[in-house]
């Protein structure tokens, strides 16, 4: 087979070497008479696959990243084993993208030098290992950690557009080397199926937008404000969670609740304390060998006082921003003990926040005890009782009735025949929609999400309306002044810069309701043309070119519909100019 015109034969020895593992010059590959097989292409085809396998299993890495510390912290509870797992997941999956993606880049390159795809049986069986250790973590995912499938629908709202543009623009991309098989090969049946395959899948993703929402396609002036922080254990990335320390870095950080974890001890102390056992988080180990299994319960306040909360933030660095500490942090943070209640209620009331609290372990026999010595502490502190912020259900009647000025925060959704009206809850973010959240919002209920660290997952929160929520990153999010992206709803400003959308959504743009192009309308024929707040649009002489505009409008969910046509037809233009070059 002749080199094609501008792949010279050295280059085409490079390509083959690293996919065929040989040096076969295009000499001597005419002279064997080497030509892709049907067994080649399917090779070529499951290729093709474990790349967008590994592809996908990248963007779910990237997302569960947000809660990869509730892993961490699972593992040394498990194996009493502290490592950063995030990095071991990331650099492993670095690997698998790099290598499918670089044999993938080399098969194609082939194809357009009109060389034969002889996949070496190396990369065959590390091809097969590599679509097993991926499907093996998804597997894994979704036996131990379900709820990061929601959290994986939930970043679709604030990625689907960008997705969306980008397969275009990689599918397109694609109709080259698809060209240049579809005239090389003999086979018609080959030629027909990979036509059909190519064109549903461009059709389904040209078609795409129809089913992609986000709460941040909005006006500027409809972006509700931003939400509170709830400091997660404090600052915990700057500071020992659940120390006085960390409370004060929050405070920095502008948060308007300190959240925290609270435990009792075997003498009747309230102490800030997350785990049951307190080897996480204190030196136990070294000071108590003997007794360090035990439940932090089990110890009376002396010896809780003997323990130091803070050289492990230092020696196991469980968040890569501890390596930037400056040297006063770091001996300060040294230097944390385990914090009383009464300690950590005196500071908020200093700094004039919020605190808001677990009362751990529920199950415990003596809980109701827990509850009033807990109650009591809160009483004699002398805290405004609006600033303490009550999370545990147990004996919640009791503390109503000592404590009415607390409020009282409930870890689950509202009910449909409540006795009383619920005020404030406290959920996963995976927990709620984003109808959900302006739906409570609209009813005067205070929401808080837990754990939020990404600005993207921040954003989609921001714009869907919730009131606060709970995080670990609270010196990034602080610095954060709007969303990090924000699509406006308004088309009038595409057909200016595009000749494009000029032509395919001009004629809309001259009808009366163009100006109600500028709001998220909503179309029914028995009550008109109204915005997304329900506010009435005034009606026109032509309600079909309304009802038709606000239909395309509407039917990517108040997306960007302008953006979304100039993209697919510059795409569908493109593939048509490949086709043709290549033949």
């Amino acid at each position: 087979m002749a080199d094609p015109p501008g792949c010279c034969s050295a280059c085409a020895t490079c390509l083959l070497c690293p996919y065929s593992c040989q040096w076969i010059t295009a000499k001597k590959e005419k002279r064997k008479g080497l030509r892709t097989t049907k067994y080649d292409c399917s090779w070529f085809f499951f290729l093709f696959c474990v790349f967008l396998f590994t592809l996908v299993w990248l963007y779910f890495a990237i997302i569960i990243l947000n809660d990869f510390h509730n892993f961490n912290e699972f593992i040394f509870r498990q194996r009493k084993l502290w490592l950063d797992w995030s990095l071991v997941l990331l650099i492993a999956t670095a690997v698998l993208i790099s290598y499918s993606s670089v044999l993938l880049v080399l098969a194609l390159c082939l194809q357009l030098c009109g060389h034969p795809l002889k996949l070496h049986w190396v990369h065959k069986i590390l091809l097969i290992l590599t679509a097993l250790v991926v499907a093996a973590a998804f597997t894994g995912l979704g036996i131990k950690w379900a709820e990061e499938w929601k959290s994986a629908r939930i970043s679709l709202q604030a990625t689907g557009p960008f997705l969306h543009m980008g397969a275009v623009g990689g599918m397109t991309l694609l109709a080259w080397p698809l060209a240049s098989f579809i005239y090389r090969t003999r086979s018609t049946g080959l030629r027909v199926f990979l036509l059909v395959v190519y064109c549903a899948a461009m059709i389904a993703l040209y078609l795409a937008p129809l089913g992609i929402t986000s709460p941040c396609i909005m006006e500027q002036e409809q972006l509700p404000p931003k939400p509170a922080l709830v400091g997660h254990r404090g600052a915990p990335m700057l500071a020992p969670e659940n120390t006085l320390m960390s409370l004060h870095k929050a405070v920095d950080c502008d948060v308007e609740v300190f959240e925290t974890d609270v435990m009792v001890s075997a003498d009747g102390v309230p102490f800030l304390m997350h785990d049951e056992e307190l080897t996480r988080t204190t030196n136990v180990q070294a000071v108590f060998p003997e007794r360090a299994a035990l439940n932090s319960t089990a110890f009376n306040w002396t010896d809780l006082q003997q323990l130091n909360a803070g050289s492990w933030f230092l020696e196991r660095r469980p968040f890569r921003t501890v390596q930037s500490l400056s040297p006063g942090d770091r001996r300060e943070a040294a230097k944390q003990r385990i914090p009383s209640l009464g300690q950590a209620l005196e500071a908020a009331k200093e700094n004039n926040i919020s605190i808001m609290f677990d009362l751990r372990p529920e199950n415990h026999s003596d809980y109701q005890n827990f509850v009033n010595v807990t109650l009591e502490v809160i009483l004699q502190s002398g805290i405004p009782l609006q600033q303490v912020l009550w999370l545990p259900d147990g004996f919640r009647e009791d503390v109503k009735q000592q404590a009415p000025g607390v409020q009282h925060v409930y870890g689950r959704k509202r009910l449909e025949n409540e006795e009383e009206p619920v005020l404030h809850v406290n959920l996963p973010y995976q927990d709620m929609s984003s109808e959900e959240i302006r739906q409570y919002r609209q009813d005067n209920i205070s929401v808080n999400l837990y754990v939020v660290n990404q600005p993207w997952l921040f954003s989609v929160l921001w714009c869907s309306g919730v009131s606060s929520v709970t995080t670990n990153a609270c010196q990034v999010l602080k610095e954060m002044k709007h969303p990090i992206w924000l699509l406006v709803s308004d088309p009038s400003i595409l057909p200016a810069h595009s000749p494009v959308s000029q032509a395919l959504v001009g004629p809309f743009l001259q009808q009366p309701c163009a100006a109600a192009w500028r709001l998220t309308c909503t179309c029914d024929p028995a009550e008109g043309i109204g915005d997304a707040a329900g506010r009435a649009v005034p009606q026109h002489t032509t309600p079909s070119w309304c009802s038709m505009a606000c239909l395309i409008a509407l039917q990517p969910s108040s997306t960007y519909f302008m953006i979304w046509i100039v993209v697919d037809c510059f795409s569908f233009l493109i593939i048509i100019w490949a086709f043709f070059l290549m033949k």
